[in-house]
């Protein structure tokens, strides 16, 4: 794939790791961050995956395999679905959006030729084709308040089929037979607003243009992370692992339907939803900027174990997933800890040799899960006295 012309545009610093072949800023990740809050800023996300899957049974196929309802996904509908394992651990994470004929599948460019084999591996004889649509669309996102201010910036969305492709992130919301376990009385997802839209890639350039010219401007991947983790938005690339489910992340909200039927890995979900709890818990951390270090994914994160009549001792019980530096609540983290971890003891990150302070805000609460009223049975032969 060429370099994105976005790249070209003044003061533009190249993002590495998952984000390589984007802008991380184009000079002030802070301004930035207001502008994509505001409506007036868009992100280029070329790097990015795109699958199609045409054909009648593509719906119905999809959702008998996936962790989201499907089936009656209207034209310009959006969803987003995963793609579990035999013993309900996180594969594959994908935006949908379906325009009447057929399915988009908007993913990090890591995950798209695994997720491409698996499903022509699982095509059988049902009427469906998958193709790679990756060098023929770019991802542009925006956090456009409301259908006014996304018109506003006049994207070049794609219709192939007379239907927009532009897919809007439902975690601002409790999707239709999702499930939250945050407790916060505000979710913080009610002020994200994200948007995707897919444009003919023959067209990025015209755009980048526009941005040099001054309308619409550009934010960098920088500002999109911040504002995500203040968001308590997962990415499956940074916030999950090889043994993560669902509710670890706290993504029965938006990307699991409880009332579906049978999907690989359903059994998992809903064991672990109705009788147990997840072994690990996503949770926020604020963290002490005073030596403005930053911990970068894989961090660890260890809590003060205190016992009678000895000195306090640091355990490991999690790691960073995400961190970044937000404009209003400065350096901020996303990390997976042990579920058993008590919500009010003193953290602390281990980042480039440095320890710092972190105070915990809780994303998925220590008693997440068993969430099924099931009456205790008495035991056989029980009596009353």
């Amino acid at each position: 794939m060429t370099s994105s012309p976005f790249l070209g545009l003044p003061a533009a610093v190249p993002a590495d790791g998952l984000d390589a072949g984007v802008a991380a800023h184009y000079g002030n990740p802070m301004v930035e961050q207001r502008q994509l809050l505001a409506g007036t800023a868009i992100v280029d996300l070329s790097h990015r995956g795109v699958l199609s899957v045409t054909g009648p049974d593509r719906l119905s196929w999809l959702n008998s395999m996936t962790s989201q309802a499907l089936d009656r996904l209207a034209p310009g509908e959006s969803s987003e679905t995963l793609v579990l394992d035999s013993n309900g651990r996180v594969e594959y994470d994908a935006r949908v959006i379906d325009d009447g004929v057929t399915t988009w599948l908007l993913l990090e460019a890591a995950e798209l030729p695994g997720l491409k084999a698996w499903l022509e591996r699982m095509r059988f004889m049902l009427r469906v084709e998958v193709a790679d649509e990756t060098e023929n669309y770019a991802t542009i996102g925006t956090m456009a308040p409301d259908a006014a201010a996304l018109a506003a910036l006049a994207l070049p969305a794609a219709a192939p089929n007379g239907v927009p492709l532009a897919w809007t992130d439902p975690w601002t919301a409790v999707a239709p037979g999702g499930w939250q376990y945050a407790a916060a009385d505000e979710h913080p997802a009610s002020a994200w607003h994200w948007h995707e839209l897919l444009v003919p890639r023959s067209e990025l350039g015209a755009l980048a243009e526009r941005v040099a010219a001054g309308e619409p401007t550009a934010a960098g991947t920088l500002a999109l992370e911040a504002l995500r983790i203040a968001a308590w938005r997962p990415r499956l690339a940074l916030d999950g692992d090889e043994k993560t489910i669902p509710h670890e992340l706290d993504w029965l909200r938006s990307a699991v339907h409880l009332n579906k039927g049978c999907y690989r890995g359903q059994e998992t979900v809903a064991k672990v939803h109705n009788l147990g709890h997840p072994p690990r818990r996503l949770v926020m951390l604020h963290l002490d900027g005073s030596d403005t270090i930053l911990p970068v994914h894989g961090d660890e994160v260890l809590a003060e174990k205190v016992r009678p009549e000895t000195e306090a001792e640091w355990k490991v019980v999690g790691q960073i997933t995400s961190a970044a530096l937000h404009h209003e609540l400065g350096p901020i983290a996303l990390a997976v800890v042990k579920r058993a971890v008590p919500t009010d003891i003193p953290l602390e990150v281990h980042a480039h040799g440095e320890k710092v302070a972190a105070a915990q805000q809780a994303i998925v609460p220590t008693d997440a899960g068993a969430a099924a009223n099931i009456p205790r049975l008495p035991r056989l032969g029980a009596r009353g006295v």
